[in-house]
């Protein structure tokens, strides 16, 4: 049975802009762990909602393999599919590389991201969230979202990578193109390869203290097409999940009473309340993609060679099966899929930086903002109409005036 011929699910973001929770529950009661959807123009692929099939797709890189020319679609795919971002085809990225080049990339990359120091890191955030809650504070209201959440992770990456703080209002715009797959997608990703193709080329003649110069110097032999292509999906895996996290995780502590004390200065709390979110509500919802190399069955289904297999990630963490009592707090449990799994999953470096990223702009949100509240009911809230990334389009709150620090940071 292929996707095509098995009552599919039309896989779009309005489907998951409510509710995805109750999408998911339906999706499993009709079609089990293994949903056949369309994507748009009725492209067909497989979306895994089992935790337990999750854990064998991306422990078996064989089998489930990152290699996007085995599609068996690609005839039928147009130039201009506003999927092509995500799904790409002969990209020479760490994303679409397998096997043992893909560990050496996978390696290249950690070795670059375990030189950023966290505490250097830490600095760099806070002054750039001080700078950003500067422009909000006086004035008793904001959009969290677009004011603050939106801007910070972008602004620290791009510092990192080695971009000057001039060009990443440009970069916010263009990734968050580029990752909501609709018309603009393609401008976007041209404007983000423009961009990292350029720094390539400034670090290569003139090598800096920074995350492109030290991928550059790497002695595997990699080439700057192939830097530029793991440059852009850094800065895409970087940015918006980690915004995202921000965004998702005020709103969990300003419409839970569960996190009420996240809000007072209980800093346990913003970690829980993190957590919980990469249980609950992830960024990463679902992941395009693997692709079988042989034909195969999974959760019952039979996998044809070449098809699209899509990591459900947010359906596999709310899996019945592995979480009978979903209501319950998650606690410090991380063994959820926020950050994949296998070979492929989030280099751990980069969960680190993430984290610090995430949570020292809540902090200072809460610190500068200590009587935060919502100007509007919870349920008014909505979200980004994408199937594969889940953010507040806006998180309107309310709070004292107060001056602005004005650059207290060295």
């Amino acid at each position: 049975m292929s996707p095509a011929s098995a009552n599919p699910v039309h896989f779009s973001g309005p489907l998951l802009q409510n509710d995805p929770a109750g999408v998911y529950r339906e999706m499993r009661r009709e079609h089990g762990s293994v949903v056949p959807v369309l994507l748009d123009g009725g492209v067909p692929a497989w979306l895994v909602l089992g935790y337990r099939e999750l854990h064998q797709i991306t422990g078996d890189p064989v089998l489930f393999s990152r290699d996007s020319e085995l599609w068996n679609q690609w005839d039928v795919i147009p130039d201009d599919w506003p999927l092509l971002p995500m799904i790409g085809r002969k990209q020479p990225s760490i994303l679409y590389t397998v096997g043992e080049r893909h560990r050496e990339r996978a390696g290249m990359l950690a070795h670059a991201l375990e030189a950023v120091d966290p505490f250097a890191l830490r600095h760099s955030t806070e002054r750039f969230a001080d700078e950003l809650i500067d422009g909000i504070c006086p004035q008793g209201f904001a959009d969290i979202i677009g004011e603050f959440a939106m801007l910070l992770p972008v602004r620290v990456l791009a510092r990192l990578y080695g971009f000057s703080d001039e060009e990443g209002p440009a970069l916010v715009t263009a990734l968050n193109d580029m990752i909501d797959g609709r018309e603009r997608a393609l401008a976007g990703q041209t404007h983000l390869f423009t961009s990292m193709t350029g720094l390539v080329a400034a670090r290569r003649k003139e090598p800096a203290e920074d995350v492109a110069s030290r991928m550059l110097a790497d002695t595997a032999g990699f080439t700057d097409e192939e830097i530029v292509q793991d440059l852009m999906v850094m800065m895409a895996a970087g940015h918006q999940p980690t915004a995202d996290w921000i965004g998702n995780s005020l709103h969990l502590m300003l419409t839970d009473k569960r996190f009420a004390a996240s809000l007072f200065g209980g800093r346990n709390s913003v970690a829980e309340a993190m957590n919980e979110v990469l249980w609950e509500d992830t960024p990463s919802q679902n992941v395009a993609g693997r692709w079988a190399s042989r034909d195969t069955l999974l959760g019952g289904r039979r996998i044809r060679a070449g098809d699209l297999v899509l990591l459900g990630l947010q359906g596999a963490n709310s899996d019945p099966q592995v979480r009978p009592d979903g209501s319950a707090l998650t606690g410090g449990n991380s063994a959820h899929f926020s950050f994949g799994h296998g070979e492929h999953r989030c280099p751990f470096p980069a969960q680190e930086i993430a984290e610090v990223i995430a949570r020292t702009g809540i902090e200072v949100v809460l610190d500068r903002l200590p009587d935060i509240d919502l100007t509007v009911p919870a349920a008014s809230l909505a979200r980004r109409p994408s199937p594969w990334l889940r953010g507040l389009s806006e998180l309107p709150v309310t709070f004292t005036p107060t001056p602005a620090h004005g650059g207290s940071h060295p």
